[in-house]
């Protein structure tokens, strides 16, 4: 069964404020259960909720529970990881999102360190590492196994540079196309942009012919990057982060590479 807002069972245990609210997400409710119970039974961790990586209500939960860390397996994802952590982001910024996938894909980790996620950890490694993980994330630092991180940091790098070139491709947009292209990076589709900006679809359409056209790219996902690589943030995610200046972004996170230890099995869920 999936949790919902008012399904959440138990609370935190000891001072709420001193308590990491987490969200985990897996492809299989019963593997997210017995994550969750591993991780609920160390003190200082709460899981606010679990459910599945395909539940089209992901982003919603995320805004209900409004957890300090999402834990998200992104195997069934495949090229989608980019995406759906941008819809993570749009509904609940504060977020850290810690991933975890039994896949060495360097492409999809370089895409989630793109789009926020603060962590990549392999299934290789153990629920302590995991734990070890989920705190430092929400102290700043940020992880991904050392054997993806020179392409990670090459392609971040050359994020950095189209930046510096797009920024002027930016200031080529007029005030309605910037605007939605906020919308597109907050993950809202084009009719939730013609509603919120009071324009019809046909108009959002034109807008996004002419982003495209200027940022010199060919789909929403690469418009939104180039749009991200500049600097542009979602509307809450910017707020946020001016909140809490002292939270780094990916680039100035103390990376922590950790020796990958031989695989544990979590023990099942118990029932309390």
């Amino acid at each position: 069964m999936q949790m919902d807002e008012d399904e959440v069972a138990g609370g935190p245990r000891g001072d709420p404020a001193d308590v990491l609210r987490l969200l985990i997400v897996n492809e299989h409710l019963m593997v997210a259960e017995a994550l969750a119970a591993r991780m609920s039974a160390a003190p200082g961790l709460w899981v606010a909720g679990c459910t599945t990586t395909s539940d089209s209500r992901l982003p919603d939960k995320a805004r209900w529970l409004r957890p300090d860390v999402i834990i998200i397996d992104v195997e069934p994802l495949g090229y989608a990881v980019g995406e759906v952590l941008q819809w993570l982001a749009a509904a609940w910024s504060p977020a850290h999102v810690v991933v975890i996938s039994s896949s060495g894909n360097i492409d999809h980790a370089v895409a989630a360190a793109r789009f926020g996620a603060s962590a990549w950890v392999s299934t290789d490694q153990g629920a302590d590492d995991l734990e070890t993980v989920v705190r430092g994330v929400c102290n700043g630092q940020s992880w991904f196994p050392p054997a993806m991180l020179g392409k990670i940091l090459r392609e971040l790098r050359q994020d950095i540079s189209q930046a510096r070139d797009s920024s002027g491709s930016l200031d080529m947009l007029t005030r309605r196309e910037r605007d939605v292209l906020v919308c597109m990076v907050e993950g809202k589709k084009g009719r939730e942009i013609a509603k919120e900006l009071t324009i019809s679809m046909d108009t959002v359409r034109t807008h996004t012919r002419a982003i495209f056209s200027k940022l010199d790219v060919h789909s929403r996902l690469e418009a939104v990057s180039r749009a991200r690589a500049a600097g542009l943030r979602p509307r809450l995610q910017a707020a946020a982060s001016s909140e809490r200046a002292s939270s780094p972004a990916i680039l100035s996170a103390t990376v922590q590479p950790a020796v990958p230890i031989a695989r544990r099995r979590l023990p099942p869920a118990s029932h309390r």
